[in-house]
């Protein structure tokens, strides 16, 4: 190694999990390393919602106000457009929390706003552009990690990594995890479009046969999301990208004008959506959180609320210990107890939606527009009452957490 470094809790990745984490175990007085792969935040087509329960930490910090002062757009309801009739699906109002809305704020924004906070503590550090490549075991546990940057090869011990560097996780393959696949019947193509300032506000989803459309307002641009059956970009590809132009402007108007913007593919940056989870999130020495213990579907933009309050309650449980240096692996299970039930009724909820909505949707033919709303839309549309049932799943979700590490 051309150099050796050591630290009391070494956090593999800085997306909202792992910078999170960091945060709040400093906060808590543990020393912290965490590792990005790159030099900066700055990757587009990141989940851009932060909920109401992230805000609420937020709130609980005492950094609310602070955070806010960032540009962002707020919603208060989300309505989606099935056929022709646009239906209110979630009304926010009614949550016990200081913020009653999702806010869309770029997510790079969102982590170098916890990277700031987190520089002023003096047991953390960001380590930039340092990737992992190994684990380093010893005496039957995870003792630390490899890495290489720009300066070489890197060897960090450490009482006990926490894997939080995604999807495709490093940590949890090199620590031989088990993964059960759920999967997703589709993957989405994100794209930029302009916006201007007297767009209409559109609603987040539109359904139409065959095509689903999502329209996240950025201030001066829309987000777009173009859900596709699984695996079919290749023969959409085939149609030429006039095809793909021609349906967006049929599904949305608003953007009609401005598709000839998608040059060509390389404008469309594909998500290959994936939904699995661990059996297992721990060996001894090692945590796994947010995707890389669990990775979610787009559908609610749930994948950085399960991420957060993972890192929550992972700070909640392991602060004290970490600082006593006496982390064990019952531990580490008791976080795993802690988030796992929350995971696992998240993703049955994406997989009922994806499989009785999305995949439906996707395998209708042309004509089928008209076809009224499935039942449980329906009922939103005409009792409002229940719009709060899916506000809360989506604005706090299943068991939220609340800061109990003390500063």
């Amino acid at each position: 190694m051309d150099q050796r470094l050591s630290t009391t809790c070494c956090i593999v990745g800085g997306g909202p999990a792992g910078m999170m984490a960091g945060f709040l175990l400093a906060r808590a007085g543990v020393e912290v390393a965490v590792l990005e792969k790159h030099g900066d935040f700055l990757r587009d087509f990141r989940g851009d919602t932060i909920h109401p329960s992230t805000l609420e930490l937020m709130h609980e910090l005492g950094l609310l106000g602070e955070f806010l002062k960032l540009p962002h757009q707020e919603a208060h309801a989300l309505r989606g457009q099935v056929g022709r009739e646009t239906i209110e699906i979630a009304d926010f109002s009614h949550l016990p929390t200081q913020c009653r809305f999702i806010v869309f704020m770029p997510q790079w924004d969102f982590l170098d706003f916890i990277a700031k906070q987190a520089a002023l503590l003096p047991g953390f550090s960001l380590h930039r552009r340092l990737e992992t490549t190994g684990l380093i075991e010893q005496d039957g546990r995870i003792a630390g990690v490899r890495a290489t940057g720009p300066e070489g090869d890197v060897e960090i011990r450490a009482d006990l990594v926490i894997g939080a560097d995604g999807r495709h996780s490093t940590v949890r393959r090199a620590a031989g995890l088990a993964v059960d696949e759920l999967g997703a019947p589709m993957d989405v193509l994100w794209f930029l479009l302009s916006r201007h300032p007297d767009d209409p506000r559109e609603p987040l989803g539109i359904f139409r046969s065959g095509h689903i459309l999502v329209l996240i307002d950025r201030g001066d641009t829309w987000q777009c999301g173009y859900v596709i059956p699984k695996g079919s970009i290749d023969r959409l590809q085939q149609t030429g990208i006039q095809a793909v132009r021609e349906a967006l402007a049929r599904m949305a108007p608003v953007i009609a004008g401005r598709t000839g913007e998608i040059r060509g593919w390389d404008d469309l940056k594909l998500l290959t959506v994936t939904v699995d989870r661990l059996r297992r999130w721990h060996r001894p020495g090692l945590l796994c959180i947010g995707d890389a213990a669990h990775a979610m579907s787009p559908i609610g933009g749930t994948g950085i609320n399960l991420a957060v309050q993972d890192a929550v309650a992972a700070a909640n449980i392991l602060a004290r210990p970490l600082r006593e240096r006496r982390v064990t692996d019952e531990l580490l299970h008791h976080v795993q107890l802690r988030r796992e039930f929350p995971t696992r009724v998240t993703q049955r909820l994406q997989l009922t939606i994806q499989n009785r909505v999305i995949s439906s949707v996707l395998e209708r033919g042309p004509g089928d527009d008209d076809t009224a709303p499935p039942l449980p839309l329906r009922l939103l549309a005409r009792y409002p009452v229940l719009r709060r049932i899916p506000a809360r799943l989506l604005g706090l979700g299943v068991r939220p957490e609340h800061i109990e590490a003390a500063a």
